[in-house]
């Protein structure tokens, strides 16, 4: 059985940064491809950002380019999303989730397309 469980969420002020961590329990961790999604009050969830099996390719929303960092330490089991120059509109649950594709493809942008979630943490920005 495999279980995804996020960290890090809190309240934040504009400007500040944060580190998210997912960390998966059962299966082959390095056989998922990871990502992160979010959702706003009242908005519908939204696609943030994959990491392949490796770490090494990645997919980001065009809407966090530049901002948004995700990563991953396979030795961990654990998947992070850096956050930097925190906004008000970053506020939301952000959940993580496991995509067992059998391949090394991270442009996983919607979430049918993963096996296993979260429960979210909870991420809000205001002064």
């Amino acid at each position: 059985q495999v279980q995804v469980v996020e960290s890090g969420g809190g309240v934040y002020q504009p400007g500040d940064s944060l580190r998210l961590s997912c960390k998966v329990f059962g299966g082959r961790f390095d056989m998922f491809v990871m990502g992160w999604f979010r959702q706003a009050p009242g908005k519908e969830r939204e696609f943030v950002a994959a990491v392949g099996w490796f770490g090494t390719t990645e997919y980001y929303a065009d809407s966090v380019k530049g901002r948004l960092t995700i990563s991953r330490d396979n030795t961990k089991n654990t998947a992070y999303l850096d956050i930097h120059s925190l906004k008000p509109e970053d506020s939301a649950v952000y959940y993580c989730a496991a995509a067992l594709t059998g391949t090394d493809m991270v442009a996983l942008t919607t979430a049918d397309l993963y096996d296993y979630w979260g429960q979210g943490t909870q991420v809000t920005v205001s002064s």
